[in-house]
């Protein structure tokens, strides 16, 4: 049975982040917290009831609030500057200790201490075109930095004081003009799969859990064939063009599958997982909220919440297997690209 949960959504074109309780059959949104100009990620800190959302404007930054479970609200305790470009993604890792950021428009990866409620200026600084994503090992010893414009993603040793060394291979390639987006590890982290953006798949790479080193074993579509979605481009236009448009990749249940959307048909699949890692391209295909660029799934997996950037709701379904059936949708605000349980 999933446990009730808080479910919160940012809501890029409102500067907003909504938060949502989510009992396992609807939702009830609790709170809207504005004033966080272009918010589109944040990384919450479960344990500390701590929320770091990352900002636009001049300069761009990162705000940290508290999180009243209660009561939904949020609270402003702190702010750190970026004044090279905001992040698109956040992770914490380390206990919460650090955070480390990814930066589309700035083309720059960050590590930065975390103490108490405070982030502290970015010690290391790595430059990569089109930085999309960034996640650490649960260790907290390794760091990879998803490049979409470099078709990579590179690997790093994280020091105790924050430095980042680039593994004995620097990088892992992924295929010419694939555009890797967003990774997610398996729970023994011995495997760390890629969506990506103009290619639609998910690209599988085998982890050496002692080097941290990333080996590339294949490739699999996620793109439905009778869309017949035309291979997307850096700087191109997917909905002019009819091209695709991955975006997220989340869990399933148990490990059996790995959720993934896609934007220009505004699509949801399941990729079926085997025992061994290896992966079935998805057969059926949900239709959800519009250009969906970001999802979560419960920590169950047994619920998904996909939010749409041309929509002003989100919609929560309870997943079957491959199969997903619509329980409830609520508003949210404009410009809704970022979901995470908490």
């Amino acid at each position: 049975m999933t446990v009730e949960s808080l479910v919160l959504v940012a809501n890029a074109g409102d500067g907003s982040i909504s938060v949502f309780r989510c009992d396992g059959t609807s939702l009830e949104r609790l709170s809207v917290t504005e004033g966080l100009t272009g918010c589109s990620n944040f990384a919450v800190d479960t344990e500390r009831n701590l929320v770091h959302a990352a900002v636009k404007g001049d300069p761009a930054g990162i705000v940290t609030l508290s999180l009243d479970r209660e009561t939904g609200q949020l609270g402003q305790l702190g702010r750190v500057d970026l004044p090279q470009g905001g992040m698109n993604y956040l992770w914490l890792t380390r206990g919460g200790t650090v955070l480390l950021g990814a930066s589309y428009g700035g083309g720059y990866g960050i590590t930065a201490p975390v103490d108490g409620t405070t982030v502290g200026a970015p010690v290391a600084t790595v430059e990569h075109p089109n930085l999309h994503s960034v996640a650490a090992s649960s260790d907290g010893r390794f760091v990879y930095f998803v490049s979409l414009g470099a078709d990579l993603v590179a690997q790093y040793a994280l020091d105790d004081d924050l430095g980042l060394t680039p593994l004995a291979a620097e990088s892992a390639a992924a295929p010419e003009g694939s555009g890797p987006r967003h990774l997610i590890f398996n729970d023994a982290e011995d495997t760390l799969y890629v969506m990506t953006e103009f290619s639609g798949e998910v690209l599988r790479f085998s982890r050496d859990k002692s080097t941290g080193e990333l080996t590339a074993v294949d490739a699999t579509n996620t793109v439905d064939p009778d869309a017949q979605l035309q291979q997307g481009v850096l700087g191109g236009s997917p909905l002019d063009e009819h091209a695709i448009w991955g975006a997220d990749i989340h869990w399933g249940a148990d490990e059996q599958t790995l959720w993934v959307s896609e934007r220009t048909e505004s699509t949801l699949a399941a990729v079926e997982v085997a025992a061994d890692g290896s992966l079935t391209p998805p057969e059926n295909y949900t239709v959800t909220e519009t250009q969906p660029r970001g999802f979560a799934t419960s920590p169950d997996g047994r619920l998904l919440v996909a939010a749409g950037e041309r929509s002003t709701q989100v919609s929560l379904y309870a997943v079957d297997g491959t199969e997903l059936k619509l329980l409830d949708q609520a508003e949210t605000g404009k410009g809704a690209n970022w979901v995470r349980f908490v």
